[in-house]
């Protein structure tokens, strides 16, 4: 099927509609999305004539009512996608808030997902507060062209107020950039007028763009590499760099592994050497440290692998935690990628 520039087109797969732009090459057409913020390039296979698509199925609306997000009879489920198009336009660090739906169709929770579309690597810290309390910390490191679920927004917390307070830090090998800070009130009527179609994300959310321009945020006038180097003593080491600009927690929980291997392999060099009894002082005592670094710098969740065997430092595990005040609960259960070899601690 052709299509010339000004035909009005819907995706197959996603049931985006917008209008075609422009001719490419190897049967693709460039298409601006309904909501003016997208213009991707598309396989022409992946097309319909929008007027075709209403012929065919006069039951379907093109318009998706937010929070009551139906499948419709008669259509084909959606495929999985990994990558429906790429990022012509970059709009930045955004929030995209994705519908969790009920079998009723409606939106009963939200996750938080932080976009990053730009060629850069960034530093977030991230709060959340429900009626002045806090509801959810996030700090860590978003790369470049790369989106993270950071938590979950239930539909009655619309109602509580959501304030978040974000900063971010733009990562560069000149170290970091000033810190940028935003905050977002949430209000529903707003909320639910922004629906579009996320970057990376590839569906349509609630989406919230925070910071739109990071290139030239690194000093009041951007220098190159070559003069930052000139103007400092010793020479520039960009990791190290980092680390000293950064403030320190941030960076400690940026490059926190929520994981803790525990096998006794993973610790010591010498573990053919050692008893049982030393093996499993060894492992509480770096099970104590990291728990003790998972406290401080207020990680929400942990797992701690122990492996199944006769459960013995499982027994130890569960035994300590109960004494942590911190710890919220923990749980031994059935883990996709852990089976039952793993205690997951949420604080």
């Amino acid at each position: 099927m052709l299509f010339a520039v000004g035909t009005r087109v819907r995706f197959l797969h996603s049931r985006d509609e917008g209008v075609v732009t422009g001719l490419l090459d190897n049967g693709m057409v460039s298409v601006l999305l309904d909501d003016g913020d997208f213009e991707i390039p598309a396989f022409i296979d992946d097309l319909v004539r929008a007027e075709d698509f209403q012929d065919a199925h006069p039951s379907v609306k093109a318009k998706i009512v937010p929070g009551k997000q139906k499948e419709k009879k008669g259509l084909p489920e959606r495929p999985p996608i990994e990558t429906q198009y790429a990022i012509l336009k970059s709009f930045g660090i955004q929030l995209a808030f994705d519908p969790v739906l009920n079998p009723e169709g409606h939106a009963e929770k939200y996750g938080i997902v932080l976009i990053n579309d730009t060629q850069y690597d960034t530093i977030i810290g991230m709060e959340l507060f429900l009626d002045g309390r806090l509801g959810l910390r996030y700090n860590g490191k978003l790369n470049q062209v790369s989106t993270q679920q950071v938590g979950e927004l239930l539909f009655d917390q619309l109602n509580d107020g959501p304030v978040f307070e974000i900063d971010c830090w733009r990562i560069t090998t000149q170290g970091t950039g000033s810190k940028m800070h935003k905050t977002l009130r949430l209000k529903p009527k707003q909320f639910f007028n922004k629906v579009k179609t996320a970057p990376l994300l590839n569906k349509r959310v609630h989406l919230f763009r925070l910071f739109e321009e990071l290139k030239g945020r690194i000093d009041d006038k951007e220098e190159d590499l070559q003069s930052y180097t000139r103007r400092n003593i010793r020479p520039v080491a960009s990791l190290t760099d980092i680390r000293q600009r950064m403030p320190h927690e941030v960076i400690e929980l940026a490059e926190f592994i929520p994981e803790l291997d525990l096998h006794i392999e993973n610790l010591s060099p010498n573990s053919k050497k050692l008893s049982k009894a030393e093996i499993l002082r060894l492992q509480l005592f770096h099970f104590e440290s990291y728990i003790e670094k998972a406290i401080r710098l207020g990680v929400e969740r942990v797992f701690i692998i122990h492996g199944v065997g006769k459960g013995r430092l499982r027994d130890a595990i569960a035994s300590r935690l109960l004494q942590i005040p911190e710890v919220s609960t923990f749980r031994n259960e059935y883990h996709p990628r852990y089976g039952y070899g793993a205690t997951e601690v949420i604080f």
